[in-house]
């Protein structure tokens, strides 16, 4: 313990050396580790495959289009609006004080110890890494002990292509966490639980440390009644494209939970049980097209959601789970109880349960009367609903008609402001980030 401890200090101490040297405020110098980033990753994707695929079981496509692809985009995005992003911008004043002027300078905060998850371990690990360089900043990336494999490469490869006076991976579970966070930070990133997050937010109080907690939640789809046979199959595809695509429900913006009309509901069973069939294969385990559970611990957390006799008894689709394999195959289920913990805990898994309602207006009652989603998801042509969700519910984002697409946008000029600047205006300091 004491040894972790004088590694973790240590490394501060050395981190904030580098920082007050004014090294990593030259653009050159972002610039110049971007590109190494960049580098690191293409010229290690296979075994960035291979590692997903240790770990998680995630086949090559959904490796690169979730892990490997958009650290690449992110990094040529930043790479393309650094310039834009550190240049001074004009500060508007009173005319009292005319002739001044004022200007807003973007500043980077100091030394950022990042937290990354274990269900996208590549991709959210260095794409807060992105932001925080971007910005000017040192950094402590502390990579997720339940995706090993990724862990390993991320530390091995990091020091070979990177600054290692600026850039640092400790490796670890809970203890050295703990120690992390007894020290002070300029800013802390943590992407995980609610639970482990509010110990994160307990320790950055001490020292009045900035954070960012990426958290999960309940994320709901409302599917209304769509007149055109199409249409509801398009938003089926989406739907189960949106639900077992990402990491086979272990994302926290993936879909949790249905709420559809009862007349609607046998059809949307039936075209739920065709498209998964048709995506993934009368036996998805041997077709190798869905991620797996990341370890024992979660699979027998999701296993135990199926416990109960009452929701056991909903299931409609699916239903097999390989413990040894750490492998659960789509499961949808049928008007699960509302009080029981499939439908308020976050799953994170492959279960899918239907709420059926007599009028889909009922959905948003469903939708307040459980924790703030991160995202709702609702397929309706009727636009008086739509305002009525946007106006009448409250989450992290609304998209309407498809899923997921809200995560595919440009993300990196809002990871820099999180992850680094601070505003300068006439020699006193605001919180710009």
């Amino acid at each position: 313990m004491e040894a972790m401890s004088e590694i973790a200090e240590d490394t501060l101490r050395e981190l904030r050396e580098t920082f007050r040297s004014g090294g990593t405020r030259s653009v050159a110098w972002r610039k110049t580790q971007l590109s190494a980033l960049r580098e690191l990753i293409r010229d290690n994707e296979e075994k960035i495959f291979e590692a997903l695929y240790q770990d998680l079981g995630k086949h090559p496509i959904e490796a690169y289009r979730d892990e490997v692809g958009v650290l690449i985009k992110s990094i040529n995005y930043a790479l393309s609006n650094l310039d834009k992003w550190v240049a001074p911008k004009k500060g508007k004043l009173p005319l009292l004080l005319f002739p001044a002027r004022g200007e807003l300078v973007p500043e980077p905060l100091g030394v950022v110890l990042i937290f990354a998850s274990w269900n996208y371990p590549i991709s959210l690990a260095l794409e807060p890494v992105i932001g925080a360089i971007a910005a000017g900043n040192t950094v402590v990336l502390k990579p997720s002990d339940q995706s090993p494999a990724c862990s390993s490469i991320i530390a091995k490869t990091i020091p070979e292509y990177m600054d290692p006076k600026a850039i640092r991976i400790i490796e670890g579970g809970a203890k050295i966490s703990e120690i992390l966070l007894q020290l002070k930070w300029d800013k802390i990133f943590f992407t995980g639980s609610p639970q482990v997050g509010r110990a994160v937010m307990t320790a950055a109080a001490k020292h009045l440390t900035p954070v960012t907690l990426e958290l999960g939640g309940k994320c709901p789809v409302i599917l209304d009644s769509l007149s055109n046979p199409s249409d509801l199959k398009v938003a089926i595809k989406r739907i189960v494209s949106g639900k077992w695509g990402p990491c086979s429900g272990q994302a926290c913006i993936g879909v949790d939970y249905m709420l559809v009309e009862e007349k609607l509901a046998p059809t949307v069973i039936e075209l739920l049980k065709k498209t998964i069939k048709k995506f993934y294969t009368e036996s998805p385990k041997d077709a190798n097209c869905i991620a797996r559970i990341v370890n024992k611990k979660h699979f027998q957390r999701v296993q135990n959601l199926l416990e109960e006799p009452l929701v056991e008894a909903s299931i409609v689709h699916g239903g097999s789970l390989d413990e040894e394999k750490l492998f659960i195959e789509p499961i949808v289920l049928l008007n699960p109880p509302l009080d029981s913990a499939i439908m308020n805990e976050e799953i994170f898994g492959p279960l899918l349960p239907v709420i059926t309602l007599k009028n889909i207006q009922e959905s948003i009652e469903v939708i307040n009367t459980r924790p703030k989603p991160l995202t709702i998801y609702a397929f309706t042509k009727d636009e008086n609903f739509k305002k009525k969700i946007l106006s009448e519910t409250s989450s992290g984002g609304v998209t309407f008609n498809d899923v997921l697409i809200q995560d595919m946008k440009e993300r990196l000029c809002l990871e820099v402001k999180r992850l680094g600047l601070k505003m300068v205006r006439l020699g006193s300091h605001s919180g710009g980030a």
